[in-house]
């Protein structure tokens, strides 16, 4: 379970505003990539945040609806968003590196250090450390991930409704069955990655 001890750890290294960074999409083959940044004050955490945070993929997504909501009324908080186009063009690692930079930047105010879950730390206005399962270990990372995945969620929720077929309701744009036949029926939409292999191999032995 995350808690706040690599917070601890850098606040008495003397950095006071500690940003915690995750991303949500890296792997689907359609969507954004999404970031979250968030800054969490430990006294003004209510007990169900401190008892909820968790890596969102351990989550329930009527849970991190909850949390996310929790979240947005009582952090700081940025979201950064990197486009299908700018995936394509700068690949997707480049594409997370563009989507957490931007989420700073969108934070209110600047931090002084952020924890990166990951084992790169991208371009950022602060010193940074890649914390390895850092949702799993840091609750700002673990806030972070929540934000990053419920807004990318809703995100291809509006998106299946644009784009009914592929099942991104239920997938959110991952290489599911459904999604691959939706693929093989329909062909791409300009929200596919057109860069990953899956999708082009699919489209490919459909034109054939």
């Amino acid at each position: 379970m995350p808690d706040f001890s690599l917070e601890q750890q850098k606040s008495d290294q003397g950095f006071k505003r500690i940003v915690g960074i995750d991303e949500a999409g890296r792997g689907p083959w359609a969507g954004p990539v999404v970031a979250g940044a968030v800054i969490l004050n430990q006294n003004k955490l209510s007990d169900d945040l401190v008892s909820g945070l968790d890596d969102s993929k351990k989550l329930s997504a009527t849970k991190r609806e909850t949390l996310f909501d929790l979240l947005k009324e009582s952090v700081e908080y940025g979201v950064g968003i990197a486009s299908v186009e700018e995936i394509d063009r700068i690949n997707i690692l480049q594409a997370t590196f563009l989507a957490m930079k931007r989420a700073v930047e969108n934070l209110p105010t600047a931090p002084d250090f952020a924890l990166v879950d990951g084992n790169k730390v991208p371009s950022l206005p602060c010193a940074g450390e890649a914390i390895v399962k850092g949702d799993s270990r840091s609750f700002s990372v673990a806030a972070a991930s929540i934000i990053a995945k419920v807004t990318r969620d809703k995100i291809m929720t509006e998106l299946s409704q644009m784009h009914p077929g592929y099942a991104w309701e239920s997938n959110m744009g991952y290489g599911t069955k459904a999604h691959k036949a939706g693929l093989e029926r329909l062909g791409e939409t300009d929200h596919h990655r057109k860069s990953y292999k899956p999708i082009i191999n699919i489209l490919s032995q459909a034109e054939s």
